[in-house]
């Protein structure tokens, strides 16, 4: 449970460069008003001229939530895709990204599952933004703040989970001043994964410890280093069988289990060093280093008669390093009757993967009788391609938010990138290069009526190198083609109804050109759709409706199309996995100081699984329940029920035909001990 506090100790409103956790024993509930991730300075999120949904580490633990897709489940705006079983992947706004992650501000691009259990908030920015974190990021951008460190007390907790499927959950958390200016902090956690899904399996080690040294009244060194080990069955879910998913066959595993698997290794170290200069500027340095090993193997369902399914496959291997360094100067002052927060930071960064595909071939037909129980024909692999890339990236940028007077605001900025991509195929002997170099503006305007309301409209740009976002190929064609672009419109207003409670609304157009997407017939090719345009309503309520209510409430309407015919899609085709409505809401009501329940619901309108428009996915209602019980300053449980009424959805895909159900009724019971 946390207790928002800035990383010296202070708590003015405009006094933080970024917020840290700290844990108190008291909770802090659902409600934040820590905009600095949007901007790199220390503003208050009622002055952030974007939209924005954050996930406390309250909510996190009151839903029972391990991983970050299940936590983006209750973000509106977002739709989740299924990432073949293997990665996050997310539409948001309608813009497809595998790469669009962060961790405390920098890239967290390596294509696996992310889990939560050193996660203090999660915080998804929408709208283009390229200004604060570059490239792509076209429909917004999920950002992880880790937990820190801290000096002067001793903490840790303690929790334990088991579902009615058998997966169950360990995790640790522990922090132990070393000396009066030193503090450690362990987070640890072992999980188990079971599911309704035939042969699914996997299990997740995680262990995360950081260092937090107060180096003087005015800097702070904060060092970390994370691994994860993540293995699991890779599922593709149901093939579409006459416009739909193919029903009756909710649990079957359409694969291999001893062929259908994932392993990741991921090694993160970071460290972060903040210096006050004065009262009125502070700098800031971080660099991070990465080091991702993958490899996934997936025997697939890619189409059926209603009889018999047809068999794919491939395995992949991506070992991926990264090395970031980004530095940050604030400055807060006057000019006459204008005050200003000024921000010019760098980034640079160099980006080495090295990927390799074996194909799969069939020995006899790839094709099987449909069963309870799918039996996979035998086959054989060979290697299909293998490719290694080198990015080098830099970045500059400036932003100034003027102060006019006291119910005027404006922010402006301008983001400099360079790309410098070097691709080569070793199979077909093929290179590819380019050199990219893009300027990206930002503009916002705030309007205060009164100090809790605040009105604004805004204009941002963010781009996409052809190569994709992931840079791992760059094929002699997509060379030839500028960057993708996207423009994002937005007017919105936020109003503070109490200091823990905040409402806001937007509506946006978010304008896409040069774009390509993935062939609907899930070859791995892309094809070119030329331009789209989103456009959309969102509204949310978050944190304290009332001293015994805790909400996080949010509606989303969508309405996205290509706005340019090409050989692949018509001008006015609907863009894929784009709900026309999305209901999200979790509440908390504390019926006593011992006693609690929480009551989720997601709504979700029916959707295509591919632009492709011949598969639909049907809209759903999906409900959960929570019961809470304290029975001690130290000890609590919980019980949290998923899909209360068994509802058999299906709210993700890759393509037209790898269709993930979704969980049936499931119960998680949990115990938390407090030191």
């Amino acid at each position: 449970m946390a207790n928002t506090e800035t990383e010296d100790g202070a708590t003015p409103e405009r006094d933080y460069l970024p917020a840290d956790i700290v844990v108190t024993g008291k909770r802090d509930g659902y409600d934040t008003d820590d905009g600095s991730t949007a901007t790199k300075t220390p503003t208050p999120l009622i002055d952030v001229p974007q939209s924005a949904t954050f996930i406390t580490e309250d909510q996190l633990e009151d839903q029972s939530i391990r991983q970050l897709g299940e936590a983006l489940r209750f973000v509106p705006g977002i739709s989740l895709e299924s990432g073949e079983g293997h990665r996050d992947e997310i539409f948001i706004r309608g813009q497809e990204t595998t790469a669009d992650f962060y961790l405390d501000g920098l890239r967290d691009d390596a294509q696996y599952y992310r889990s939560l259990y050193n996660i203090s908030r999660v915080e998804v920015l929408k709208g283009a933004n390229a200004l604060i974190f570059g490239r792509g990021g076209g429909g917004g951008v999920v950002n992880r703040v880790s937990k820190k460190a801290q000096g002067g007390e001793t903490f840790g907790e303690f929790d334990a989970s088991l579902d009615t499927f058998g997966a169950f959950a360990l995790l640790a958390d522990v922090n132990q001043p070393l000396t009066d200016t030193v503090g450690l902090r362990v987070s640890a956690t072992y999980e188990e994964f079971d599911s309704n899904r035939d042969f699914y399996e996997g299990r997740f080690i995680g262990i995360s410890p950081t260092l937090g040294i107060d180096l003087g009244p005015d800097t702070r060194l904060d060092l970390s280093y994370t691994y994860d080990d993540d293995r699991r069955t890779t599922d593709r879910g149901v093939p579409s069988f006459q416009g739909g998913p193919l029903t009756g066959y909710y649990d079957t595993f359409f694969g291999d289990p001893g062929f259908n698997t994932n392993e990741v290794q991921a090694h993160i170290a970071r460290a972060r060093l903040s210096h006050r200069l004065s009262q009125n500027v502070s700098l800031n340095a971080a660099v991070q280093y990465a080091n991702y090993d993958k490899a996934y193997a997936n025997i697939l369902p890619t189409g059926t008669n209603g009889t018999t399914v047809n068999l794919g496959g491939y395995a992949d291997a991506t070992q991926r390093e990264n090395l970031i360094g980004q530095a940050n100067l604030v400055a807060q002052f006057d000019t006459g009757p204008l005050g200003h927060t000024l921000l010019v930071g760098i980034e640079a960064g160099r980006q080495d993967t090295q990927n390799s595909r074996d194909g799969v071939t069939f020995t006899g037909a790839n094709t099987t009788p449909l069963a309870d129980t799918i039996f996979i024909p035998a086959y054989t692999t060979a290697r299909s391609r293998s490719r290694d890339s080198d990015l080098t990236t830099f970045s500059a940028y400036i932003q100034d938010q003027l102060a006019i007077g006291d119910h005027v605001e404006v922010i402006a900025g301008l983001r400099f990138d360079r790309f410098d991509l070097d691709t080569v195929d070793l199979v077909n002997s093929v290179n590819g290069s380019r050199v990219d170099e893009q300027v990206s503006p930002r503009v916002g305007v705030i309007v205060k009526p009164i100090e809790n309301l605040s009105l604004y409209g805004a204009y941002s740009e963010s781009f996409l190198p052809q190569a994709g976002d992931q840079f791992v190929l760059l094929s002699p064609g997509d060379a030839a083609f500028e960057p993708e672009q996207f423009t994002n419109y937005e007017l919105g207003a936020k109003w503070s109804i109490h200091p823990r409670l905040l409402a806001a609304a937007a509506i946006f157009r978010l304008e896409r050109d040069n774009t390509t997407a993935p062939d609907p017939t899930n070859s791995g090719l892309t094809v070119l759709t030329g331009a789209s345009r989103t456009e959309g309503f969102e509204i949310s309520l978050t944190g304290e409706v009332t001293p015994f209510w805790e909400a996080s409430l949010g509606y989303t309407y969508l309405d996205g199309e290509i706005t340019r015919t090409t050989d692949a899609a018509v001008a006015g085709t609907r863009l894929q996995q784009l709900p026309e409505h999305q209901v999200t809401a979790w509440n908390r009501f504390n019926l006593s100081d011992r006693l609690g329940i929480g009551a989720g619901v997601i709504y979700q309108g029916e959707q295509f699984a591919s632009f492709s428009g011949n598969v639909t996915l049907p809209d759903y209602l999906r409900v959960d329940a929570a019961l809470f019980y304290t029975v001690s300053d130290r000890l609590s449980v919980q019980v949290n029920i998923e899909n209360l009424f068994d509802e058999q959805y299906y709210p993700s895909a890759h393509g037209d035909n790898n269709i993930q159900p979704g969980r049936p009724f499931s119960a998680r019971f949990g115990v938390r001990l407090s030191l």
